[in-house]
């Protein structure tokens, strides 16, 4: 908890001296990068948080791994400061924070839809445009495909969700026959 506290606190630090410093696409661009390599590097995540590795060799690990692709300098001062006051093993927090500020900066807000089938393009366009008429935002959709669902969707827009699945509607069903007051008692 107190590291997620902490993490966002950087997080607001860096995007606030991106805002000013008009570099934000920038650090985005190195905060997905760090991200992205920690989701498909879990190793990498527990090597930053352990207390045997030394200070040096986890600076000259993400030296190695990172600055030659990081977009911004001020991403390198960042993690010069990170490294400085010994909270690596929080960088990833801080990049997934800095992102979830960056969306909320730019209003982009994440729908994420489940359906028992993959989507063609036209219609994730017209899941984006339904949403777009309630919600004023730039929507980023996530795809999930979940075969327990049956059919239909399942559509969450942060804290609403739209279940319009088959498996929905027959536990639905299920229960209004259970609640049946027309059953003859013997």
């Amino acid at each position: 908890m107190l590291d997620s506290k902490v993490a966002s606190r950087y997080a607001k630090s860096l995007l606030d001296l991106g805002i000013e410093q008009k570099a934000l696409e920038a650090l985005i661009k190195d905060m997905s990068l760090i991200t992205e390599v920690c989701n498909e590097n879990p190793d990498f995540i527990t090597l930053l948080k352990s207390p045997i590795v030394r200070g040096d060799k986890k600076k000259a690990i993400i030296t190695e791994v990172f600055y030659s692709s990081f977009s911004s300098e001020i991403t390198k001062a960042f993690i010069e400061i990170i490294l400085r006051k010994k909270r690596e093993s929080i960088l990833y927090a801080i990049a997934v924070s800095f992102i979830s500020l960056y969306k909320k900066h730019h209003n982009i807000k994440i729908a994420k839809v489940t359906t028992a089938i993959p989507l063609s393009a036209e219609q994730k366009q017209s899941i984006i445009a339904q949403i777009n008429k309630t919600e004023k935002a730039t929507i980023e959709l996530e795809e999930v495909v979940n075969k327990d669902i049956i059919g239909g969707l399942i559509l969450r827009v942060e804290d609403k969700q739209l279940d319009e699945s088959i498996r929905r509607k027959l536990l639905n069903l299920e229960m209004e026959f259970d609640e049946n007051p027309y059953i003859k008692e013997f």
